[in-house]
């Protein structure tokens, strides 16, 4: 019985930024699909890190294919790993939609 090849991939700094900047429009558009934002851009890329872990994850699980891979980075199983994980978030942190926007109320004065 023999072991597989493993194989790394190379870190470099270009594949590094362009993995944040997906990781960060991935986020935010999660936040924008579940309707839960706070934090800002830095809260966007955490959120869309781990929501790719929970993608892919999710799809290895459920033997998905791969959909639209950019950079080595499946962006649809990112997008619904981090709607999952945002929506775990606003239900276990709470407070209002879009970090305190509250829309058009009527005053009472």
């Amino acid at each position: 019985m023999t072991t597989p090849e493993v194989t790394i991939p190379a870190f470099t700094v270009p594949s590094f930024v362009v993995t944040l900047v997906i990781a960060a429009l991935c986020g935010a558009v999660a936040q924008l699909l579940v309707g839960y934002t706070r934090g800002g851009c830095l809260a966007s890329i955490l959120v869309g890190l781990v929501g790719a872990l929970v993608g892919w994850w999710l799809a290895g699980t459920l033997r998905m294919p791969t959909i639209l891979p950019v950079a080595g980075i499946d962006i649809v199983w990112t997008i619904i790993g981090s709607a999952i994980f945002v929506a775990l978030l606003s239900f276990a942190m709470g407070g209002s939609r879009f970090g305190g926007f509250r829309g058009w109320r009527r005053r009472s004065y």
